[in-house]
């Protein structure tokens, strides 16, 4: 924890705003560039991992303070919601199932993952060096790790869920946020690397992502086949149907959320008294219901392509909350999260080998944990923006499982830090 507040340089949200958007355009602008450099730089850098990356700096050297910010706080609260209604608008829900199970096994797998990666972490650590994992009380490092453990099994509500059933000090659990944002994105950003190599890497697993490409083939003649150039008033029914389906999404959440928390408050257990669930459930349930409609054509006008820029936006607004030279003043916490990141990634893998399953699911069914709806949607568009309900869907299962894995893997942590 920092011992004392520097002022950042730029405080106004407007400014930094604009300095988001400015990064977001240079790197699209180079992306699109037939300049033969930048064709090579961007075979091996993916434009998200840049959108994450360079936002990063500036909280890193000090020039915004991410915390004070609400960037995130309106991207994940308005343009979340409305980008998955505009990516779901179009979706072929029938293809969808048609991907099978292996989804879901890849899923569970990284539950899994999480659940034990922990306990063995700890383990691990305290035979190299017992110090970096001990601690007393509320200062007991195990109590700060089942946060961790309750994002990365869905998300910020099974966190503060976890902060509130383990009670960890203050300067731990502002600990426990580093080393959650940064090995998760560290994660992140090698299974965006990982999606140049998609076909690599499904070789590798000897997977068949044939239903995967069949979707993605059929959303891209769909759009083509509808596509013209948009109006101003298809613009206008594009931005109403993805804001007017948020508004009414944290306008049912707004009752629902604290209904549930008063009346029903076992179903706590499920994160289901957090608003921000709800409200990733209405949105994505009215998307896929429009697109057994005629708004389903909304497509041709771009609807998806505006869903994708509010994606990058969040993006940008997340990669601002890191802060990548924190790993030096916690080596010990880092090191005990980078070995459960890595025990989460090797049981992935050994499972994706054993069923064949594609790299595509591997990947979404590590961030619909790690993650949840603010990561796993954006993973998934950047595959294509046709898979993205895929993601948002796993992300949803995450939530509802969250708060009982964190709580298991809280548990087996206590026991084996003693």
């Amino acid at each position: 924890m920092k011992e004392e507040h520097i002022e950042p340089f730029f405080t106004n949200d407007a400014v930094i705003f604009g300095i988001l958007m400015t990064i977001l355009a240079v790197v699209f602008k180079t992306a699109a560039s037939k300049n033969p450099g930048w064709q090579k730089f961007y075979k091996i850098i993916p434009t998200i991992l840049l959108c994450y990356f360079l936002p990063s700096l500036l909280n890193t050297f000090g020039l915004v303070d991410a915390e004070e910010s609400r960037l995130y706080f309106v991207a994940s609260r308005y343009l979340l919601p409305a980008c998955l209604v505009l990516l779901t608008l179009s979706v072929d829900l029938k293809e969808i199932i048609r991907l099978g199970p292996k989804a879901l096994v890849m899923f569970l797998t990284a539950t899994v993952g999480v659940v034990i990666g922990g306990p063995l972490a700890i383990l691990i650590v305290s035979a190299i060096e017992p110090d970096f994992v001990g601690g007393i009380g509320p200062d007991a490092v195990w109590r700060g790790m089942t946060t961790i453990a309750g994002s990365w099994i869905g998300g910020g509500a099974n966190q503060a869920a976890m902060y509130e059933l383990f009670q960890p000090s203050d300067s731990l659990f502002s600990v426990s946020i580093t080393v959650d944002v940064i090995v998760a994105e560290l994660w992140m950003a090698a299974l965006l690397l990982g999606i140049g190599r998609a076909d690599d890497i499904d070789n590798f697993l000897k997977a068949d992502s044939s239903a995967i490409t069949k979707l993605k083939n059929k959303m891209e003649a769909y759009s083509l086949s509808i596509a013209k150039i948009p109006s101003v008033a298809d613009l206008m029914v594009i931005l109403a149907i993805g804001f007017g389906a948020t508004g009414f999404s944290h306008f049912i959440a707004d009752i629902v959320a604290p209904y549930i928390a008063e009346n029903a408050p076992y179903l706590k257990n499920f994160s289901l008294d957090a608003e921000f669930f709800w409200i990733v459930v209405i949105s994505t349930t009215i998307g896929v219901i429009f697109s057994f409609t005629k708004l389903r054509e909304l497509e041709g006008a771009g609807a998806s392509k505006i869903g994708t820029v509010f994606i990058f936006i969040l993006v940008a607004t997340i990669g601002m909350k890191m802060d990548v030279l924190a790993i030096l003043e916690n080596p010990g916490f880092f090191l005990v999260g980078l070995i459960w990141m890595a025990i989460h990634v090797v049981l992935l893998i050994i499972v994706a080998k054993l069923i064949k399953a594609p790299y595509f699911f591997l990947a979404v069914g590590s961030k619909a944990n790690i993650g949840g709806a603010a990561s796993a949607p954006v993973l998934a568009a950047a595959f294509h923006p046709a898979l993205a309900p895929v993601g948002v869907l796993l992300a949803v299962l995450g939530y509802a499982l969250g708060t009982y894995g964190a709580w298991l893997c809280g548990i087996l942590m206590q026991i084996v830090a003693k």
